[in-house]
């Protein structure tokens, strides 16, 4: 079911006063993410498969010390493999070069001071 004009511009309010507010929290829980690594998934099975193995064996042969060393390289392989991809140098570019913004960013300006001024402009219909 189709939102209301009402409750789409108040949707639309609560969005801009997010990005203007709290654009710390925006860029933090933002959706840009890189691709998934698929060796690093691969690395992380592998390696808490191994970590599954020696906890079993520790318990088998009633070895505490090898059981928690399994354990703790189970816990490094499933951190392995949820670990967040990270941005490659392309990834972590800006997706509009200043020539093509109509103005030049400031000299020193952050990354997010130049994507808070993007949000600006199109909000303000210049963009």
């Amino acid at each position: 079911m189709p939102l209301s004009e009402q409750e789409q511009r108040a949707l639309d309010e609560m969005e801009r006063s997010l990005y203007q507010n709290d654009a710390d929290f925006v860029s933090t829980v933002s959706s840009r993410r890189g691709k998934p690594n698929y060796r690093m998934m691969v690395v992380g099975v592998l390696v808490g498969v191994a970590g599954i193995i020696a906890l079993l064996t520790g318990v088998i042969i009633q070895q505490p010390l090898v059981g928690v060393l399994g354990f703790v390289v189970m816990f490094v392989g499933v951190l392995l493999f949820v670990a967040p991809p990270r941005l490659s140098a392309s990834d972590a570019e800006t997706p509009s070069s200043p020539a093509s913004s109509g103005r030049a960013p400031k000299r020193g300006a952050s990354f997010m001071d130049a994507i808070n001024d993007r949000w600006d402009r199109r909000q303000d219909g210049r963009g």
